[in-house]
């Protein structure tokens, strides 16, 4: 018999009235490890009416009260930070330092909003007009929502949670049912830190619950990380409703490596940035574009690293686990069935892995694909696996034009010890987030986080002071009192008082 994994409502766990449930498993032994119960509509409402109930009395907490809690819970997160990181190992399958330093990276955006106060003061204005004095404030917006994916299930829900939370907002957070206990750990977290109930909830389901979250008028807005195609109806559906939405979608990074490039510290990158996290993250370098004459010399390189990588249970002395899903590691080994198929030359083949770990868990090695053109699905296509496909051109403006043309402007990276081209690469990619020889290049939590095209719909990137705005909304204040002393009311002021 399976633990069934609950709702969070109010600062308890909540069962919800719905009987439907989904498997969680663990995916280095392919076992069923719990059920996650999806909620009804009914239940999705009850979840909605808490956070807009708890609100008004959030919203009307002083700054320095929010910002106690903000510090405790950053506090109990710092001491406990490893119990999270087997949780996230246990239902996505990635190694305990790739989850530990997702919890480290989300806590970046908890320490930032911990400073929060500094970033909603308003503007002053005296005597804009005579003795009348405009000036603005930055407010919070009511219950939002938050819906976030498999891959970065502590991570990605505290790029939002935190700055919401410290602005005066309410929030339900729907994680994937793929590995939704995180999210339970922190409700937890956040109760034990001080949060008042109704201020932190969290519920599992399906579109159902999406839908809900979508179109229920107490919801003001809506962050969502995925997949681009539903990226786009979340945008469409929630901006229908009268939502805000941020809404990030899915990337094709590719990463230019010039001939002048130092071709080990590149190979390094492409290995860490291609094979880390099993390749599931959307800031994953999935195409390595080298230029000129180095892609011998290059595709030796990581091929003599990737062959290293030592595939196994993310608990274990693994340096890379398994995919999430049974159904997802055969869809990422089909893509290299097809680019083989297509031409493209497997230097190094993940499918015959042998792993460290279970029988029946869900196994896919790091693999190389040489010889990548531009019709193949391994190229066209977010794969979400560890897959590298190489892509050889001649100059720096073939591989500009293959970075630029591409739907996609997650995330890019360039690889040079010439600084002038890495300026002009840095100002023609049309690509939100720009590496220069760092292969990843997440913003700190100071920074906001988010792509360009097909990677981002709503103008609103992730935490830093995007974040704030995004949670805040601007009154602006046009005040006027009559001084007794030049003609207005007597209000029994001496006159010279």
């Amino acid at each position: 018999m399976h633990a069934t994994i609950t709702h969070w409502l109010n600062n308890t766990a909540f069962a919800g009235g719905s009987r439907v449930t989904s498997p969680v498993t663990n995916p280095a032994t392919g076992e069923v490890t719990g059920l996650v119960a999806l909620a009804t509509v009914e239940d999705a409402e009850q979840v909605i009416d808490a956070a807009a109930a708890a609100f008004p009395a959030w919203r009307d907490t002083s700054l320095a009260k929010r910002c106690q809690v903000l510090f405790r819970f950053r506090e109990l997160l710092n001491d406990r930070k490893g119990e999270l990181a087997g949780i996230i190992t246990r239902e996505h399958g990635k190694v305990l330092s790739d989850a530990l330093g997702e919890v480290s990276r989300g806590q970046e955006v908890v320490e930032f909003a911990c400073g929060i106060a500094h970033l909603l003061k308003g503007g002053y204005t005296e005597n804009a007009s005579t003795n009348v004095d405009v000036y603005s404030v930055r407010q919070p917006l009511g219950a939002v929502a938050i819906i976030s994916p498999f891959n970065f299930p502590a991570m990605v829900p505290m790029w939002f949670f935190p700055v919401a939370i410290a602005t005066g907002n309410t929030v339900v957070l729907k994680p994937s049912e793929k590995d939704p206990s995180a999210s339970l750990w922190l409700a937890a977290l956040w109760a034990e830190a001080g949060l008042p109930p109704g201020v932190f909830n969290v519920l599992h389901g399906d579109k159902i619950v999406v839908d809900e979250l979508l179109t229920n008028p107490k919801i003001q807005s809506v962050s969502f990380v995925g997949s681009t195609p539903i990226a786009q109806y979340v945008y469409a559906t929630g901006a229908a409703h009268g939502k805000r939405v941020q809404a990030l979608g899915g990337a094709k990074n590719h990463a230019v490596i010039l001939p002048d490039a130092d071709l080990d510290l590149a190979a390094d990158a492409m290995v860490n940035a291609g094979f880390g996290s099993a390749g599931e993250r959307c800031m994953a370098i999935s195409v390595a574009v080298a230029v000129g004459p180095i892609a011998d010399d290059l595709v030796a390189k990581i091929a003599e690293r990737a062959v290293a990588i030592k595939t196994g249970d993310g608990t274990m002395d693994s340096d890379m686990g398994p995919l999430v899903t049974r159904a997802h590691r055969d869809k990422v080994a089909s893509y290299i069935d097809s680019g083989e198929a297509a031409g493209a030359k497997v230097v190094l083949d993940g499918r015959k892995v042998s792993a460290d770990g279970g029988v029946d868990g869900f196994w896919l090695g790091p693999t190389l694909l040489d010889n990548v053109t531009l019709e193949m699905s391994v190229y066209t296509d977010e794969i979400f696996g560890p897959v590298l496909s190489v892509v050889r051109v001649q100059t720096y403006d073939e591989a500009m034009a293959l970075i630029n043309n591409n739907p996609y402007g997650n995330g890019t990276a360039i690889f040079t010890n010439d600084g002038g081209a890495a300026r002009r690469f840095q100002n023609e990619v049309q690509v939100g987030m720009v590496g220069i020889n760092v292969p990843i290049p997440v913003p700190m939590a100071y920074y906001s986080f988010g792509g360009w095209k097909a990677s981002l719909f709503g103008d609103s990137h992730d935490h830093g002071m995007d974040g704030v705005q995004f949670f805040t909304r601007q009154k602006a204040i046009t005040s006027r009192w009559q001084d007794p002393s030049q003609g207005g009311i007597n209000l029994g002021f001496p006159e010279n008082g």
